[in-house]
């Protein structure tokens, strides 16, 4: 609704900060130049030429990375769950990454669903019946916006997690690791001036990421009892204290 209402404005050009923008963007307009920031792929979208670009966030081992760097901080640790929004427009790689991972790691994997609020207690009950002892945590804008229902009842139930923005990490979860946000916004920004003074959208590639953060949070491992590898303390972009 938001999107056709700008459609309506006739307004220059759309800014799409998040991935359902976007898409919603796209499935309504051909004409208006839209620049977007996302996180999934932007080519398996449909998302990429005619009057749309910008920055993609997207890795395709993206899902592959943090699971190593989660079963670095807990190596004894053999079943892991993973929480997917099913209703997101990806989900299905994202899991299908993570197994593959998985297998390669001799990790098992179990993927639960979650697509609404009410969902999480139910999610991390069927995470502790399967005695997942870590979780990986699927990309998703609803979860970021949620992140604080996310980390409290991993807390509770003493699940080390990894997430895919530093904003969760801030908010008292374990680590995360992601591409330098601000980056792409500043970048997104640079297009949408371009565009302002005439470029065309087919003109300007999509910008991938260059900068990834590992961010951990040191008194979330000490609360649920883990000590960081040395290893990865000395990777870390920001250590939490």
């Amino acid at each position: 609704m938001m999107a056709a209402d700008l459609i309506q404005r006739q307004v220059t050009v759309i800014a799409a900060t998040t991935t359902p923008a976007a898409l919603a963007a796209k499935a309504v307009t051909s004409v208006i130049p839209i620049v977007f920031t996302v996180a999934l792929d932007p080519f398996a979208a449909g998302l990429v030429g005619g009057n749309a670009t910008g920055v993609s966030n997207y890795l395709s081992d993206f899902g592959a990375k943090r699971l190593e760097l989660l079963h670095e901080v807990v190596p004894k640790t053999t079943v892991i769950g993973m929480l997917v929004n099913p209703n997101y427009p990806d989900a299905e790689v994202q899991r299908k990454d993570a197994a593959e991972a998985a297998h390669k790691l001799g990790l098992e994997l179990h993927v639960v669903n979650a697509s609404t609020e009410g969902d999480f207690n139910s999610a991390f009950a069927n995470l502790v019946q399967l005695t997942a002892g870590a979780l990986l945590v699927g990309t998703d804008t609803f979860f970021l916006s949620r992140r604080d229902q996310l980390v409290l009842p991993a807390a509770r139930h003493a699940i080390p997690s990894m997430y895919f923005l530093r904003e969760f990490a801030l908010a008292c979860g374990l680590m995360s690791y992601a591409a330098t946000l601000h980056d792409g916004y500043r970048q997104a920004g640079i297009y949408t001036g371009r565009i302002l003074n005439g470029a065309k959208p087919a003109d300007l590639p999509v910008v991938q990421p260059t900068k990834f953060d590992l961010v951990m949070n040191i008194n979330t491992a000490k609360v649920l009892g883990l000590e960081i590898p040395a290893r990865l303390l000395a990777l870390a972009d920001e250590v939490i204290e």
